[in-house]
């Protein structure tokens, strides 16, 4: 009987109430497979769902709950941007995480929200004024261009709001905050002025990374660096004549000698001693003579072993400039241009001042050497694709000395754990040699610097509670603060500080923060600094006897776990970018493959601190899952699967024993797994639990252990049934943090109808022992005889398949299931493998020999009936040339000794697996062939 009528059949079967159900779940029982769809199109459920559960409340945190909290806030995306993979990669973690809490009795917060991303949202709106308008920020002021930026980010902002509602996010959207809103401009004010009090915030001329199309100074994550094609150029100072003092340096930077005022050599240089104190005139600038210092900076090796010192435009020739007392000339203006060096080339950008002062140099005979071709490493800004210039500014910076002595405390004392382990390291080494943080921007969206000047030279600095002087001559700081700041403030600012709220007190310190090892050093050491900095103040609602206290009177640390996992990238192990065109949106896959299917792909290549290559045979395949799972949910409905109570443990079968088992097992290592964030390792054991136990052995092994003509259905069939349904609800509730639509859809289905259940998998419990085995001991015996049932069925169809019998043929076969121990399995044997009872004059035509646990046993067929043998023949001939082609390619290969000798040891090896592999084939084919004769 085809196993398409046979699922006919025991689509009646639903009729039967099993043992343990009611009769009111029989006629809701008959109907389930109704319920779902006849194939699975995610596109058709998934918004439908996400509205269902914020409209229910299911997302919303209630910080009046007396359960154990567990709170995450997300990693603020920049409201100007679209989710990449990396943001998916993030949310489907924190999502995963949330959910699994929910299901496990805790009330859950994830805080949603976004970052002002000051320098991109203003760049964003100037070029859309450009375009539309013909106009910049200054045809309008400042205050009409904010009102522009905050129109545009009303219209834009929920773009990404709906990208994370498309990835199925469980955010808390009662709580959504932005980094411009009124409570967190409340935090930032407070923040500033308590630093600034204390003396922690000063303002000082100092090194920045200056971006000139943007003409602001841009903070160290948002420099890339990378090798570009320059000139070295060397140029002699002093003398012209080689008896008289003068030093040879060489540059690429050439336009910078403008801002020479000295030039360094190593101390111990015997070559430049005689010339150490003298000065030299500078080639350009009148009157400016440029001292040669001893510095132990200098590399005696590297080059002449003389360099030039340009304080106001280097950071390592700036901190020479100090130690030495060095005058610093700032020659470059906010664009790049020469300015105020009254010379010639003043009004030039730098690229052009490098070529005229480069000729002007040669003209005076100072150019030594030939210009030559020199590739260095340069920085440029991640925005704008310039080269980043370094550059002497007066910017406002936080002194953190302390600040980050007490975020090290705080990973070193435990309060905060890094996973993995091995990225701690990396964390001290950025926080105990941090240097002081440049917290001003020249922009003019943002969190404006509450800092007001005087006319006779006052500074007042105003926190939220404080009215600004006024009057003639009064005007604040026209700078903005470092987006960063803000976002420092994120975990706590989000939950009402510097007010003492509810939500501080159920919900803080956080959870855990996830983000990418990337971001370590930039983001999070800002939260642990401002978070344990907020905790030490005396009047802080962190540090009360009503709200969140440290351990041991250490200060609050704002999340008890940092997760840290790898890069997203393409399946070449490239960084995704614009420029090498192998991003992927995370949307098109949504759109192409459903919600589902994106995020366990991503879950499933998702360890601590390791790299994910991403490509969309991964996303594929895991659309294949959600289809294997529907399908199977789908089935096992039509068969009459039931939850419910499980029979008593010695009425099941050895396969109902086995599957049971082996579902505890797979339950354990899931949730072994997520507590230490290894979600590849969950997800590849549900993966393969589920499509290769379940559906591939225990769903055909069930078929017949129900009876087909359901008035035959007996106890063992309706255990199978209760089996069946506890297995699939507990696979549904173990995947649902990663695949929350489709398992929610599939849930609904099996449970409807049954007294007691949630209405939604989103609150229903996390599966625990009870749920698995009752708390039973696992049974080795009903292991051992269905790992020896799916060896023999392997065999017996390898064996079919090399014989050339089709898969829907049966065979006659006399196989001795008692002598192996396994005559209860042998019907589920003969129905797998597709072998018949012999009949009367039964003579084998071939045989296999199989070593089982307990025995050797022989399975004799007679497929004397079964195989067209010429065209077997032409096939296996056909087969027997490619194999005999591979054999000759390789083996020609493997003789070339100037290949074994420059091939790297991984592609030999390959190549010699591929020869050992075709030896085999050619074998095992030409034994076949003479079968066939």
């Amino acid at each position: 009987m085809s196993s398409v009528r046979f699922r006919m059949n025991l689509m009646n079967s639903a009729r039967h109430t099993p043992q343990g159900s009611s009769s009111s779940s029989k006629s809701s029982t008959t109907n389930r497979a109704d319920l779902l769809p006849k194939q699975w199109n995610p596109a058709d459920v998934e918004k439908k769902l996400d509205e269902s559960w914020v409209n229910k409340g299911y997302f919303t945190a209630d910080a009046s709950s007396s359960k154990p909290s567990y709170s995450i806030v997300l990693p603020p995306p920049n409201v100007t941007g679209q989710l990449h993979m990396g943001h998916a990669l993030d949310h489907t973690i924190m999502d995963a995480l949330a959910r699994q809490k929910r299901m496990q009795g805790y009330e859950v917060l994830w805080l949603p929200g976004m970052d002002h991303a000051g320098i991109a949202t203003q760049t964003k709106v100037e070029a859309l004024l450009k375009e539309t308008e013909g106009k910049d920020r200054f045809d309008y002021g400042r205050e009409e261009f904010v009102d522009k930026v905050w129109s545009w980010k009303k219209d834009y902002a929920e773009r990404i709001g709906n990208q994370m509602r498309a990835l199925g996010d469980s955010l808390d959207w009662s709580r959504e905050r932005f980094t411009l809103d009124e409570g967190l401009s409340r935090a930032v004010q407070t923040m500033f002025k308590k630093l600034y009090d204390q003396g922690l915030i000063y303002r000082a001329n100092r090194m920045v990374n200056w971006s000139p199309k943007l003409e602001t100074a841009i903070s160290d994550i948002e420099v890339v660096y990378s090798d570009d094609e320059g000139e070295l150029v060397s140029i002699r100072y002093g003398s012209l004549n080689d008896d008289e003092p003068h030093v040879i340096v060489a540059t690429t930077r050439v336009e910078t000698m403008l801002g020479d005022v000295a030039v360094a050599v190593h101390p111990d240089d015997d070559r430049y001693k005689d010339l150490v104190g003298k000065e030299l005139p500078h080639p350009f600038i009148e009157g400016r003579m440029m001292k040669v210092i001893a510095d132990d900076y200098v590399d005696p090796e590297f080059g002449t072993g003389a360099v030039k010192i340009t304080p106001a435009h280097d950071p390592n020739d700036f901190a020479m400039g100090q130690r030495h007392h060095l005058d610093m000339p700032v020659v470059l203006d906010k664009t790049a241009h020469i300015a105020d060096t009254g010379t010639q080339f003043d009004g030039m950008d730098r690229y052009e001042a490098r070529k005229a002062i480069t000729e002007a140099l040669r003209e005076q005979g100072r150019v030594v050497k030939e210009i030559r071709p020199y590739v260095h490493s340069v920085g440029h800004s991640e925005r704008t694709k310039e080269a980043i210039e370094p550059r002497l500014s007066e910017q406002w910076w936080v002194k953190v000395d302390g600040l980050a002595k007490m975020a090290s405390e705080a990973v070193s004392s435990g309060d905060t754990v890094i996973h993995p382990e091995s990225q701690t390291p990396r964390w001290f080494d950025w926080v105990d040699n941090m240097h002081d943080w440049c917290i001003s921007r020249q922009l003019w969206w943002g969190h404006r610097i509450p800092i007001w000047y005087g006319p006779d030279g006052e500074v007042v600095c105003c926190g939220p509670d404080d009215e600004p002087p006024t009057g003639e001559g009064w005007h604040q700081d026209p700078d903005v603060l470092d987006t960063w700041f803000s976002s420092g403030l994120w975990p706590f600012s989000t939950m009402g500080w510097p007010e003492h709220t509810k939500d501080l007190d159920k919900f803080y310190p956080t959870s855990v923060l996830v983000t990418g090892y990337d971001i370590l050093f930039f983001w999070v050491a800002r939260m642990m600094m401002f978070a344990t900095y907020a905790d030490t103040l005396e009047d802080s609602t962190l540090h009360d006897g009503q709200g969140a206290t440290a351990k041991d009177g250490r200060p609050q640390v704002p999340f008890t776990d940092i997760f840290l996992h790898g890069l997203v990238r393409d399946e070449q192990g490239r960084k995704m970018s614009k420029s090498l065109g192998n991003g992927i949106d995370p949307m098109d896959w949504v759109r192409d493959y459903g919600a589902d299917a994106l995020r366990f792909t991503l879950a499933r290549g998702t360890n601590p601190g390791t790299d994910l290559p991403l490509g969309s045979d991964a996303a594929q395949s895991s659309r294949n899952f959600a289809t294997k799972l529907f399908n199977a949910t789908r089935f096992a409905l039509m068969n009459g699967a039931q939850v419910g109570p499980l029979p008593e443990r010695s009425s099941l079968t050895d396969a109902d024993r086995w599957i049971l088992d082996r579902l505890e097992a797979t339950r354990q290592y899931v949730d072994k797994s997520l507590a230490k964030y290894e979600f590849a390792k969950a997800s590849e054991a549900l993966y393969h639990f589920t499509w290769d136990e379940f559906c591939d052995w225990y769903l055909e092994i069930a078929k017949t252990q129900i009876p087909r003509d359901p008035e035959d259905n007996d106890a063992t069939g309706q255990a199978t049934q209760c089996v069946i349904g506890r297995v699939l609800d507990t696979i549904l509730r173990l995947l649902h943090p990663t695949m929350p639509y489709v398992t929610e859809t599939l849930w609904t289905a099996l449970t409807s109808g049954v007294e007691g259940q949630k209405e939604s998998l989103v609150v229903s419990s996390w599966p625990d022992v009870s749920m698995t085995t009752d708390g039973a001991d696992a049974d080795p015996v009903a292991q051992r005889r269905v790992e020896d049932l799916i060896k023999l069925v392997t065999e017996i169809r390898r064996f079919r398949s090399d014989q050339g019998v089709k898969p829907s043929q049966r065979v006659p076969a006399r196989v001795d299931c008692a002598a192996a121990d396994l005559q209860e399995q042998e019907p589920a044997i003969r129905n797998l493998a597709r072998i018949d009872e012999p009949s009367d004059g039964f003579s084998a035509t071939a045989s296999i020999e199989l070593r089982l646990s307990q025995t050797t046993i022989t399975v004799e067929l007679d497929t004397s009936d079964t195989v067209d043998k010429d065209a077997e023949r032409k096939r296996m001939e056909k087969d027997l040339k490619a194999a005999n082609k591979e054999l000759e390619t390789t083996g020609k290969k493997l003789a070339n000794e100037n290949f074994l000798t420059k091939a790297p040891d991984a592609v030999v090896n390959k190549i010699r697996e591929r020869r050992a592999i075709a030896e085999e084939e050619v074998a095992r084919i030409s034994a076949r062939l003479a079968d066939l004769e």
